[in-house]
């Protein structure tokens, strides 16, 4: 690709690289959406983020990681990976939506929802970066999820004395 054309294309070489990201999660909403409709939530979801990560079973050498951890520390690539976390957020929850017939703007399920899958992912991928030796991916990423919904399926802790009901 031409200088000219890249430039047409990405403000940056940070937002280049960044730009996997966001595709992969746009394709994590459409995969959630193609899902069996009568797939319970949480198992439909846990599917569709596991299945754009394949090919991280494996781990990538100490020289990849080291490689990896130059380019993704730098300022310019943390904002870019802001904007594909927001918009990860952003296209489970709306899939979310259509998925389990909830108005987005109405209601904040879609959103808590999709917020907590991105957070899992997050601590997930920031555990991998630091990982010392190297680790794949993947499992690390199934191992949040599944913590998150173990989380979710306990009961509620009491309410501490004088907090106002939820």
């Amino acid at each position: 690709m031409a200088l000219r054309t890249f430039r047409n294309y990405f403000a940056s070489k940070y937002e280049a690289v960044a730009a996997i990201g966001a595709d992969r999660a746009r394709r994590i909403g459409m995969s959630l959406l193609g899902r069996p409709a009568g797939e319970p939530l949480w198992q439909a979801l846990t599917h569709a983020v596991l299945e754009h990560y394949e090919g991280t079973d494996r781990a990538f050498s100490r020289e990849t990681m080291a490689a990896l951890r130059q380019v993704l520390q730098t300022p310019a690539m943390r904002g870019e990976y802001l904007k594909v976390n927001f918009e990860m957020q952003n296209a489970l929850a709306v899939a979310i939506a259509e998925r389990t017939g909830t108005d987005l703007e109405a209601d904040m399920f879609p959103q808590v929802l999709a917020g907590a899958v991105t957070a899992a992912s997050q601590v997930a991928v920031r555990r991998w970066y630091a990982a010392d030796p190297p680790e794949p991916l993947r499992p690390i990423l199934e191992r949040a999820l599944r913590q998150l919904a173990s989380a979710c399926s306990q009961p509620a802790p009491p309410a501490a004395s004088g907090a106002a009901p939820a």
